[in-house]
């Protein structure tokens, strides 16, 4: 991190001196903590989304390979933290088709958490945050940046394409469904197993290491405390259920007709979320849904869950498959993954590519979900993101399949 030290130099925004440096965990948590609280997601006045990472301002990026974090600080007396921005590098694939067996891989960084209080908006702090964000991504080798929003964010937006050079590139679905007390039901002719770890990195890599974003790390991502393990559904043509697992190996030289596989992350150990804002009559009447569902599982009413009291989400991860059945393994293994959550969380999402085809079959509740996520990217100047051929990421076409890294959700 010697590379940094530029990093608490003095900068005039808008009349006012800023210093941004790296977070300090022993003197910036609560000034930190103040500024999430200051912009949590929602209209005034309205219902708002409240993140609460656990006294732990890293957490979400702690997991990554390399991370950082910025905060912005008013310099002099009574100087306070009115900004931050969190970043990662990792190496991860590039969807882009060399020769047989033989993925590209490039350095990326991701942005996220930008927060700049509502104060000291309209001063250029938000500009300085990514920029030196940036400056980090290009020493630490990284030849591309990019970011996740809501594509209603306008401001974001405006800062991101407008000011910093990226270009909106992918479009992905955030489908969510909620956990009840009753069992989902899952389609009786797939067949779900459990995987180890190991065979789950050898699936991986043989299968998915062409799909944009596939971490190069991914051994690192299956064995963390947070991963819940991972999954293969077979989808079993001759409706006997009888399929016999022998092995990856095996498995991968002589693939069934039709399967799927992902793997499933606990968010609960990193963030907690709450809504808060919502009238007595709309947490009654959620309320009531879940005391029904208690009672009488039969009826599989389908139950509110308690998102108004801090609650975990679960996160389905590696999601793909092939045949002309995947798509009701990938239901398979959803409805699968969100009973084996009951008791422990609120509610399970995945995040799938527009044109993914397994999304058709995945449930969710579309008032949980969000149909149209935006990311955004830019070539790094100093990364050599540039390829002989003239290929660059940014501009190129979307692949049906996109890898969603859980510890950066």
């Amino acid at each position: 991190m010697g590379a940094m030290t530029t990093m608490g130099d003095e900068e005039e925004q808008a009349g006012a001196v800023v210093v941004i440096r790296k977070y300090d965990p022993e003197t910036d948590r609560e000034g930190t903590e103040a500024v999430d609280r200051e912009c949590e997601v929602g209209p005034a006045g309205g219902m708002s989304l409240h993140a609460d990472l656990l006294g732990d301002p890293v957490a979400r990026i702690r997991h990554s390979p390399h991370h950082l974090m910025l905060v912005a600080e008013t310099s002099g007396p009574g100087g306070r933290i009115v900004g931050l921005i969190r970043g990662t590098v990792k190496s991860v694939a590039t969807g882009k088709n060399t020769h047989p067996g033989a993925p590209n891989f490039a350095n990326v960084g991701y942005i996220l958490g930008l927060r700049v209080a509502p104060s000291h908006r309209r001063m250029g702090i938000a500009l300085l945050l990514v920029r030196r964000l940036e400056q980090w991504f290009e020493v630490m080798g990284a030849e591309y940046a990019y970011m996740a929003t809501d594509r209603s964010n306008e401001a974001s937006l405006r800062l991101f394409t407008g000011r910093c050079g990226y270009s909106k590139f992918r479009t992905p679905s955030l489908l969510v469904h909620p956990v009840h007390s009753h069992r989902l039901r899952a389609p009786r002719r797939a067949t779900v197993l459990r995987l180890a770890a190991g065979d789950a990195e050898r699936l991986y890599r043989r299968r998915f290491a062409h799909v944009e974003f596939f971490p190069a790390d991914i051994g690192a991502v299956l064995d963390n405390a947070h991963s819940r393990g991972t999954f293969l559904a077979i989808v079993d043509d001759k409706g006997d259920g009888g399929y016999e697992w022998r092995g990856v190996e095996e498995f991968l030289t002589s693939p069934p007709a039709s399967w799927a596989v992902a793997s499933a992350w606990d968010c609960g150990g990193v963030f907690r979320l709450e809504v808060r804002g919502a009238s007595r009559l709309r947490r009654g009447a959620a309320a009531a849904t879940r005391l029904l569902d208690r009672a009488a599982k039969w009826l599989r009413v389908p139950s509110v869950p308690d998102l108004f009291r801090p609650f975990a989400g679960w996160f389905v991860y590696g999601l793909g498959g092939d045949g002309r059945d995947a798509a009701v393994a990938a239901e398979a293994l959803f409805a699968s993954i969100v009973n084996m959550a009951r008791g422990a969380a609120a509610a399970v999402a995945v995040e799938v590519a527009a044109m993914d085809p397994l999304r058709g079959r995945i449930p969710h509740w579309r008032r949980l979900s969000c149909a149209e996520d935006l990311w955004c990217m830019k070539r790094l100047g100093g990364g050599g993101g540039g390829h002989a051929d003239g290929w660059d990421w940014v501009r190129s076409v979307p692949g049906s399949s996109i890898f969603v890294d859980p510890r950066e959700v």
